[in-house]
């Protein structure tokens, strides 16, 4: 078996700036796609659950069954028990995970979800055999991800033009695909997934609250967080230039007649007996 491909770098990292989006992010507004499939009973593994909110969500919803929530990243899975615990779930657990080898025997669980994961691994296509090989057969791999070229936006801005493309350069050159949504149907059927069911979902930012708070976190996020570190120090940006991105974002979401969308790519896949 070769080695798994770990060069990928998460892009991101767990800046405040980031984890303000990901603790907005529920089961309602981020899984939609999985919630009628789901029953009672099911035993869950969320993978890339960082701050828990969707776990949680999960486990809310299989009161028979658990749920397990993974990450990479160790430091950020003590605010996802801390998530659980505020809600006074006992039918969850937290551990730190690879999705590129999962540390779980062959059929063990009946749904393995992952939001905004495989942008960022190195191996996609590894990652969803990974995911099916630990899903029961009849049980379900749950993917979904964002994809950045084709989010698009109003009022046109060159500094968000530059922002976008700055972002798919720094994305791919951690290991990642910012355009995944697209691609993961592609990447399931290479991994030799067949019932699947590819749908897309978005995120709409239009209301002066959802402005100011999208704009916010993406010009914060611009000079404060990992990504900024990992765009200067990559050669892909000066500080001005992002002071000047995190510029146009702040004055986007100031116009009374912005508009963002986001568009996701998913999969529901079944797993053959």
């Amino acid at each position: 078996m070769s080695k798994p491909q770990e060069t990928a770098v998460y892009t991101h990292g767990h800046h405040e700036s980031v984890l303000r989006s990901h603790t907005w992010r529920t089961a309602a507004n981020s899984a939609a796609y999985l919630l009628g499939s789901l029953k009672p009973h099911m035993k869950i593994l969320d993978i890339g659950c960082g701050p828990g909110t969707i776990t949680a969500d999960l486990a809310e919803l299989v009161p028979d069954g658990h749920v397990t929530g993974v990450d990479h990243a160790p430091g950020i899975l003590d605010q996802a028990r801390a998530t659980a615990a505020e809600r006074g779930l006992a039918n969850v657990d937290f551990a730190v995970a690879d999705v590129h080898a999962l540390d779980y025997p062959d059929d063990t669980f009946c749904v393995v979800h992952a939001h905004q994961v495989l942008q960022h691994v190195g191996d996609p296509v590894r990652a969803l055999r990974e995911m099916a090989r630990v899903t029961k057969p009849g049980g379900f791999i749950a993917v979904r991800d964002s994809d950045y070229a084709a989010m698009t936006w109003y009022p046109a801005s060159q500094g968000m033009d530059d922002w976008l493309d700055l972002y798919r350069r720094v994305a791919r050159a951690n290991g990642g695909e910012p355009d995944a949504g697209r691609r993961l149907k592609s990447w399931a059927l290479r991994a030799g997934l067949s019932d699947i069911t590819a749908t897309s979902g978005t995120w709409t930012f239009a209301t002066p609250q959802e402005r100011a708070w999208w704009s916010g976190l993406w010009a914060d996020r611009t000079l404060a967080s990992a990504y900024a570190e990992r765009a200067t120090e990559g050669g892909h940006a000066t500080t001005g230039q992002l002071r000047a991105v995190s510029d146009a974002w702040r004055e986007w979401g100031t116009q009374d007649d912005g508009w963002f969308s986001v568009l996701h790519g998913e999969i529901l896949c079944r797993k053959g007996a």
